[in-house]
This record gives C-alpha cells, sequence and structure tokens, in this order.
C-alpha cells in the first residue's frame, strides 16, 4: 500500500488553478473573516481541451490483493458475481434473501429502520447488521461467503440512529472555513457508525449548490468550489483514516461515498434530479472540484448522481463515469448509485437497465427492486448484453473495497472493535466536537448598539418556534428522511438552544423564560427569537424563490411586537439556505444565522452569552460559505460570476472584536408576496409556501400539521407518507370518523384569473377507500363565503387504488357560495365516517386534463 503524497498537489497532476491550490492547502489562505478570492480559477491551463485533472490514485499496484481477488472470483458463479452487484434496502430485503440471492451489499434508506420504527433502539441495529452479516456468509445451499456491506445515510453524524451525536449541516460546517474541524467530524461520525454495525458512510456531498432554491442546498459546503475541495479530502479521511497511516480502514472506520457524481448542485431552476445545463469547462470548474482531491485521498466509493448533464442522466453517462472518473481521475474504488437512479435512463426501468453497467456504474442502488434488477442483470449478463468483462471489473471492484476494509476477517459486527460501545453515542467528547462546530458555523449579520454578547445575569425571554425545538434544530436527514415526526424524547444526548441559553444564564445567577409565543408576564431584559425553516429534505425542499415561508409574518410580527415593548430583540436564524429577511433583519437588534446546528444547542449560548465574569466567551468566527440574497428572486448569484452584487458577500460575518452597524435594509422582496401560492397549493405531498394544513374533528378539534404521521388525539384522522412518482411525494389521509382535512393560505387570495370557464380544483389523488357515508369538499374564506359540494357517491363511483386525477368545477363551488375574490381556504375534504385517500398535488387546472369531473349538475 502507498503512502499518499505528503502535499495534495503531487497527487493531482494537472494544475488547479491559484484558488483551488490555496483551498488545498498549497498556498496560504485569507483570515477566518476576510472576503474570500472572488474568482474561482479554471480548472485547466490555457488552450489545454481537456478541462479534468489527472489524478494519481494513492495505492500502488498490489499483487497479493489481486491474486486474491483473482482466486474467489474464480470460485464464483455468474450468480455470485451478479449477487456482488445488487444494493437492496433494509425496508424490501431480508437476510434471507442475502443468503439466497448472495446480495453484495444493503442500505438503510431515509425511512428504512429495524422493526419499521424510526426511533428504533441501537440495539435494533446491530442486531440486524449482525443478520445480514451472518447471513451474507451462510454458504448451506452452495454459493461463496462473501460478507456483506451495510451503508447508510451518515450526512451530519449518524444521524438515522437515536442518541447520537448531530453535526450542523454541511451549510453551516461549511461557515466554519476550519477543514482540521472537519476532519475531526468524519472521525466521529465512523465512529458512531460502526457501533451499530455499519461500515459505509454515504458521505461527504461534495456538491457546489449554484440556486439556493434546490432543496439539497445545506447539504453543500459552499457555492465556492474551492472550499468544497478544501474539505473534501479531509472528511474522506476523518472518515476512512490516512492512506497509509496506522489505522487506515480499521475497524473505527467506515468507507466513504463521495457524492453525487456529478452537477446535482446545478441543475436548471434549482430542481432536484434536474438537467445540469452548462458546459464540460464549466462542470469540471465547479461541480467537479471536490472529486480529485477526495480521489488524492483514497475514497473507496463514488455515489453517481440523479441528475442529467445536458439530457444524458449521470447513471447512464459513460463518458463521465468511465472516461473521466476511472480514466482520467484514476478512480480505482467502485461506482454506487442512487435511489433507482439507473431506472430513469433511457430505454431502463428500476427492475432492469444493462445500459447502466455498460455506462461504467458498479452498484445500482436497488432500494424496493433489487429482485428485478438481479433477475435481469443475470440474464443480460448471461445473453452478452452486459459483456462479461464489465461484469467482472464491477466484481473485483466490489471486492477489492471489501478487502481492502478488512471485511473477511472482521467477524460479526457486534464483534467488531466498537460494535455494541453505545456508550460512544452522543458521548461527551463527541458531542464537544459538535458544540465547537456550532459555535464556528454562527454567522453574525448584525449587531446594532453591540447588543451582543448578552449579559448572563439578566431575565432572558427566548420565545420563538425554533427555540425549544430539536427536530427544528437538526434538519432534514435526522431519524427519518425528512426530519420530520420525531419528539424531544428522540434526542436523549442533545441540547436545545433554550435549554442552552437558560443553564448558562442560571448559572450565571440569571434566569431564561420560555415563551414560543413571545407573551410574557413580566417585561424581560432582552428578547432571544429563535425562528426558521421546518425540516426538509430532497426533492421536497424545492422552492420557488427565496421568500421565507412565503413571505408570512408570523415571525416577523412578533419581533415587531416585541421590539414595540421596548425590548431589545436578538434573532437566531435557523435555515438551510440563505433566504430574503430584510424584514426580520430590519426587525432585529441582532441577526444571527445559525443555519441547523443539530444536537448542540448550548453552542449558540456559548457565542451569544458573556460568562458569569462578564467576558466573551467566544467571539464570532463563521463567514457565509453561500451569498446572501438582495431580493427574493436572486437565487442564483454566486461568488466569481459576472454581475455579483448580493446583499451580504460570500466571506462576509461580522465579529465582536470588529463591530459594524447595519443600516436600514430596503424591504421590497422584488417578487409578489405568497404569489406562489395562487393556483398551486400543495404540491408533492406537501402544501406549498404560504399554505397550511391541518385536521378538524367532529367536535371542533384542531390541529395544525407539521410533522409525520400525524393524527387527531381520538385518532379520528391520521396522515402517514406514501410515494407516489418519487419517494414520499404524497399523502394518505384515513378517516375512521367524521372529520375533515384542510388547506389554509397565509394571506387571502383572490383567484379569479385562475378561475375562468372550464377552470377546476384538480387532485391528484387515490382513492384507497371508498367512503362509507357522506363525503364534501368545500373552498371559501369563511362560512359566510363557503362553497361546498356532495362528492360521496362519486368517490364510490371511482376505481380504489388507482392513483388518477380528479376535478371539482370551480363553477360548481362559486354556484355553492364560493367567493373567488377572497379565498383563504382552497381545499378541505370532509367525511362522515370511514373513508381513505392520498393525495399528492392540490392545483388549479383546466378540465381537460382531469380524468374523473365531477358533473354537479345532477
Amino acid at each position: 500500500m502507498k503512502q499518499a503524497a505528503d502535499s495534495k498537489a503531487a497527487s493531482i497532476r494537472r494544475p488547479l488553478g491559484l484558488a483551488l491550490a490555496a483551498a488545498l492547502g498549497l498556498v496560504a489562505c485569507a483570515g477566518a473573516n476576510e472576503a474570500e478570492p472572488a474568482a474561482p480559477a479554471p480548472a485547466t491551463e490555457a488552450g489545454d481541451a481537456n478541462p479534468w485533472p489527472e489524478v494519481e490514485w494513492p495505492f500502488d499496484a498490489d499483487p497479493a490483493l489481486e491474486a486474491r481477488i483473482e482466486a474467489l472470483m474464480a470460485r464464483m458463479t455468474v450468480e455470485d458475481k451478479v449477487g456482488q452487484l445488487i444494493q437492496g434496502d433494509i425496508g424490501t430485503i431480508t437476510p434471507e434473501d442475502v443468503r439466497k440471492y448472495r446480495i453484495g451489499s444493503i442500505l438503510a434508506g431515509g425511512n428504512s429502520d429495524p422493526g419499521g420504527k424510526y426511533n428504533a433502539d441501537p440495539a435494533d441495529w446491530l442486531a440486524l447488521s449482525n443478520a445480514f452479516y451472518e447471513a451474507s456468509m451462510d454458504t448451506r445451499d452452495g454459493g461463496v461467503a462473501i460478507p456483506v456491506i451495510f451503508g447508510i445515510d451518515a450526512v451530519h453524524g449518524q444521524s438515522n440512529i437515536v442518541g447520537a451525536t448531530l453535526f450542523p449541516h454541511n451549510i453551516g460546517l461549511g461557515a466554519t472555513r476550519n477543514v482540521e474541524l472537519m476532519r475531526r467530524i468524519g472521525r466521529v461520525t465512523a465512529v458512531e457508525t460502526r457501533v451499530t454495525g455499519m461500515e459505509w458512510a454515504f458521505a461527504p456531498t461534495v456538491a457546489v449548490p449554484q440556486d439556493d432554491r434546490w432543496g439539497r442546498s445545506y447539504e453543500g459546503y459552499s457555492e465556492s468550489p474551492e472550499v468544497v475541495a478544501s474539505f473534501a479530502p479531509a472528511v474522506v479521511e476523518g472518515l476512512q483514516g490516512k492512506v497509509g497511516a496506522p489505522g487506515f480502514l480499521d475497524g473505527e472506520h467506515v468507507i466513504v461515498s463521495v457524492k453525487h457524481f456529478l452537477g446535482d448542485g446545478g441543475t436548471t431552476h434549482g430542481k432536484d434530479q434536474g438537467d445540469t445545463a452548462v458546459s464540460e469547462v464549466e462542470l469540471a470548474r465547479i461541480h467537479g472540484a471536490g472529486y480529485p482531491p477526495a480521489i488524492a485521498a483514497g475514497a473507496q466509493s463514488v455515489m453517481a448522481s440523479f441528475n442529467s448533464f445536458n439530457g444524458l442522466k449521470m447513471h447512464g453517462n459513460k463518458h463521465l463515469l468511465t472516461d473521466v472518473l476511472k480514466g482520467r481521475m484514476q478512480f480505482g474504488g467502485f461506482v454506487v448509485g442512487d435511489w433507482n437512479g439507473h431506472g430513469q435512463v433511457e430505454g431502463c426501468s428500476n427492475e432492469r437497465c444493462p445500459a447502466t453497467f455498460v455506462a461504467g456504474l458498479d452498484m445500482p442502488m436497488a432500494p424496493d427492486s433489487w429482485k428485478g434488477m438481479y433477475e435481469s442483470t443475470l440474464a443480460a449478463a448471461k445473453s452478452g448484453e452486459i459483456p462479461m468483462s464489465r461484469i467482472d471489473d464491477a466484481v473485483a471492484r466490489v471486492l477489492r473495497v471489501k478487502m481492502r476494509l478488512g471485511l473477511f476477517e472482521a467477524g460479526k459486527p457486534s464483534a467488531r472493535p466498537l460494535g455494541g460501545k453505545y456508550e460512544l453515542l452522543g458521548s461527551p467528547e463527541h458531542r464537544a466536537v459538535a458544540r465547537q462546530a456550532v459555535r464556528e458555523s454562527l454567522v453574525l449579520l448584525k449587531n446594532n448598539g453591540g447588543i451582543l454578547p448578552l449579559a448572563p445575569g439578566q431575565t432572558l425571554l427566548v420565545a420563538g418556534d425554533g427555540a425549544d425545538n430539536m427536530t427544528k434544530q437538526a434538519g432534514g436527514w435526522t431519524l427519518s428522511w425528512q426530519g420530520t415526526g420525531t419528539t424531544r424524547a428522540d434526542f436523549p444526548n442533545a441540547t436545545t438552544i433554550f435549554e442552552g441559553i437558560r443553564d448558562q444564564a442560571q448559572a450565571a445567577g440569571g434566569q431564561a423564560v420560555l415563551s414560543v409565543d413571545g407573551h410574557y408576564e413580566s417585561k424581560p431584559d432582552v428578547a432571544i427569537v429563535v425562528f426558521g425553516e421546518d425540516p426538509y429534505a430532497e426533492f421536497q425542499g424545492d422552492i420557488p424563490n427565496l421568500l421565507y415561508r412565503s413571505g408570512d409574518t408570523a415571525d416577523l410580527e412578533l419581533l415587531k411586537r416585541l421590539k414595540a415593548d421596548g425590548i431589545p430583540v436578538v434573532s437566531v436564524f435557523i435555515s438551510g439556505r440563505p433566504l430574503w429577511m430584510n424584514r426580520e433583519i430590519n426587525a432585529s437588534d441582532a441577526f444571527v444565522a445559525a443555519w441547523l446546528p443539530g444536537s448542540e444547542g448550548e453552542g449558540v449560548a456559548d457565542v451569544l452569552l458573556r460568562d458569569a465574569a462578564g467576558q466573551v466567551q467566544h467571539d464570532f468566527k463563521g463567514t457565509l460559505s453561500f451569498s446572501w440574497p438582495r431580493t427574493a428572486d436572486q437565487y442564483a448569484n454566486n461568488v466569481g460570476q459576472d454581475g455579483y452584487d448580493p446583499l451580504f458577500a460570500f466571506g462576509h460575518g461580522l465579529t465582536y472584536a470588529r463591530p459594524q452597524e447595519l443600516a436600514a435594509l430596503p424591504e421590497d422582496p422584488g417578487v409578489a408576496l405568497g404569489s406562489d401560492a395562487r393556483g398551486l397549493w400543495f404540491a408533492r405531498g406537501t402544501p406549498a409556501l404560504g399554505v397550511m394544513q391541518a385536521f378538524e374533528g367532529s367536535d371542533g378539534t384542531r390541529q395544525s400539521i407539521h410533522d409525520l404521521p400525524a393524527a387527531l388525539p381520538d385518532g379520528s384522522l391520521r396522515m402517514t407518507s406514501v410515494d407516489h412518482g418519487a419517494q414520499e411525494d404524497a399523502r394518505r389521509i384515513e378517516w375512521t370518523a367524521a372529520g375533515s382535512w384542510r388547506l389554509d393560505l397565509n394571506t387571502v387570495s383572490d383567484i379569479t384569473p385562475e378561475s375562468g370557464e372550464g377552470r377546476v380544483l384538480q387532485l391528484n389523488a387515490r382513492l384507497d377507500k371508498a367512503p362509507t357515508g357522506a363525503a364534501r369538499v368545500a373552498i371559501g374564506c369563511g362560512e359566510a363565503c363557503l362553497g361546498e359540494v356532495a362528492v360521496g357517491d362519486w368517490l364510490r363511483s371511482l376505481p380504489v387504488g388507482e392513483w388518477t386525477t380528479l376535478a371539482i368545477p370551480l363553477q360548481c363551488l362559486a354556484d355553492a357560495g364560493a367567493d373567488m375574490h377572497k379565498v383563504a381556504m382552497p381545499l378541505r375534504i370532509s367525511a362522515d365516517g370511514a373513508m381513505a385517500m392520498s393525495v399528492s398535488r392540490v392545483s388549479l387546472a383546466p378540465a381537460g386534463d382531469a380524468a374523473h369531473v365531477l358533473d354537479c349538475t345532477d
């Protein structure tokens, strides 16, 4: 095994430009709070037609390893080989399936857990890991014993496991600019992942997001390729260990999956899984920046991306997967797919895609389609549609990584060095690393009058729905895919922002009073208001512009009310991306971008509060890794671009040592407030911005729906996630007694421009259980202008269990009393008895688009 070159530049043969060299530590970097270089340097020398750097894979040829692989493969049947190339999800694959089909890899998707419990005990995870391992080594019916490898999205710590340390999401880590801290975070994540039996983390994400509307923006460290390139090797080495050093890929480390190759952060309109329509030079310079240093650090796997590059899906792009990644970059590990991403390749389905192997993918991620992929791939291998040389190359790549990781000698997960050491989950040492990351990720955007740091001996009012909310604080990819549906009890080794402030205030003789709505009995000395985005992840997190909550003024009104009472206000903003916040910043004396801090809320108190002796505990260190927008439509204005003109520039961040007053900001967002909510009210199973959803019981009980699963206390109404066109892009509403599901707008909307002749209220829906009694659909602005029509008989005439489009003519609703000039409730579905319906989208549409149109003329 070859010792990695001391200088990363020695492993990347092509010049990467001065800026990228600086990011890799080859030249001196600017101070933490100084502006970063304005423009990323080109990845090529002038006149060089190939934009891709040549990377030196940091492993010498190993004849003994290759002989071992060759000997093992000589014993393997085609069935054995194909099994090694298929990855199934624990939600649909069993240990017996692994044994029977000799499956080589499993994963736990964002909502896949032992026993289907999102908060399964860590011991349940380890037991499941053991069961899959033992199945892979069981050869009673023939086949070769090859240990299975278990992958999981440990993207901000081992965030699938109750009690694990949760680090800030990558957007916050990018604000730290602390490369060594990234290495320590990787190390902690590896240790806590090994405790419950997994050996493979689907991390790091080295996307370079260029459009902040993208729902995965927070998974990127920065809009700057230099920052991403500087972090990539450190995280790889933290997770895997350093090539050639003691401990590399030992039982306390995991293999990485650098993702998503390639261009996921550059899709048009910030659309998840969309098309990245740029030149190959730009693809290499911006979106490819993290891969050369990660490969030079010995990354063992790379994950292909959902997106297309100029119309060609990455899972089928031979030029980039084979010629560039495996050829030019000399990547010697294996390429894994993303969730059924192969099924999006032209001519493919989730169950069959020879083209993805031919293009260079080695292991398709086939979570619920693994059996079909196994059978079709086996047939294609036997027929020659997939050349056996390609099968053998892919199998050798997988086996090489498994042997390098020591899986053949490791024994079952519980017998490995860290297996079952649950005390390491959220240990004090690990939490200290995360707390440091929180402190260093905070970015101070305003501190007028030097209000911060606060004296802890005062009476501090802590308000806002993010103050004592671990679900909101942790964000997406936390115990569930979207990060929703959790409770405070699911985070035993964690501290909310309020709890951290309370503890430090009490220790200094002061007090912190929690009041989410900001009301108080005794006037406080200062108010700290913690608010921001609700959790989301890919796909469901895409937004049309950078308006915070579509211009909803609830948090703004809270800030203004406290200011009007003469109380100084400190705002702590939780978000997965920079948003247009001028009104909220103006209404605050101080404004802190806290991103998604994770489990260590006390890190916020460390910076906001002085110590008991009145001294500054920690100054702000964080600087913006994403430019802050001047208007809500400035979602793709990135450092280095022509016309770059943000409100707060990349690299901006105030400190106590360097105070600065901020003048009042203009309050014109550049887009119509609430405009995105008109005509589209529910999409991909989620209310549009500016829309809220709620249940109403027959007794008048009303309950807002924020997290899933959701239910009324008496169980008469329940909502869960289901799949329609994508993972969890629909909601199933089940009635067991009388009640309603409704959508409400934050502001009354005039929909007359969208409600002309022939227009309908359209639902993309699936009737899961026909109504046993009466059912009704309504829109309105209150009882005085409510339009409601009966739909029970119509629904009973529909096929059960089939997705379709349902339409209620707006004229029917208008004739029933709805006033289209002032709609506040664009939908209410009521049932008097049992019924079940899944809904993915609610919108206004032409009648001709629907399969089933209600006839209300009878």
